[in-house]
């Protein structure tokens, strides 16, 4: 409640800078794979599509191994930015804790949920077993990651945990 009033505020400050046509304004990141953003005077949860990052914020579970990490790359990546979102009928529009299922794409053109992977901050993620549209090529871009040992893909990437 108090992050979302929060998030709200920072919105209205930022709200001086136009956002482009088509994108949202990242108001704030809950972890490597879920941000907030101010879409139509309201803030929305995004949980990414295809990608799941280490656990930060889960209160049933220890931070896990890279979660750290994954959360700062999201943090530093896209924190105060403009998003494009993209759904996938496949994957429906929410999750079952009412969080929108989107693909995040920089103001560059590049899909962040498969930086996420490339870079070796998260890995390819099916839910029930249904294809979504970046599939194969999030998949390759895990293979990449683990073969060139990349973020938690890495010989030492937990041994701080252990």
């Amino acid at each position: 409640m108090i992050a979302d009033l929060l998030a709200l505020f920072f919105s209205f400050l930022i709200s001086f800078n136009p956002v482009p046509a088509g994108y949202y304004r990242v108001v704030s990141i809950s972890d490597g794979d879920t941000i907030k953003v101010l879409m139509n005077k309201k803030i929305e949860t995004i949980r990414f599509i295809g990608v799941d990052t280490p656990e930060t914020v889960d209160p049933r579970r220890p931070v896990q191994c890279f979660g750290k990490e994954a959360s700062n790359f999201t943090k530093k990546t896209l924190s105060n930015t403009n998003v494009k979102l993209e759904s996938d009928f496949i994957a429906g529009d929410r999750d079952k804790y009412k969080r929108l299922l989107r693909y995040v794409f920089l103001e560059d053109g590049q899909n962040f949920n498969q930086v996420l992977i490339e870079e070796g901050f998260g890995h390819e993620y099916t839910y029930k077993s249904q294809p979504y549209k970046y599939q194969n090529a999030f998949k390759r871009s895990e293979i990449n990651a683990r073969e060139n040992s990349r973020g938690l893909w890495a010989p030492d990437a937990c041994a701080k945990m252990n």
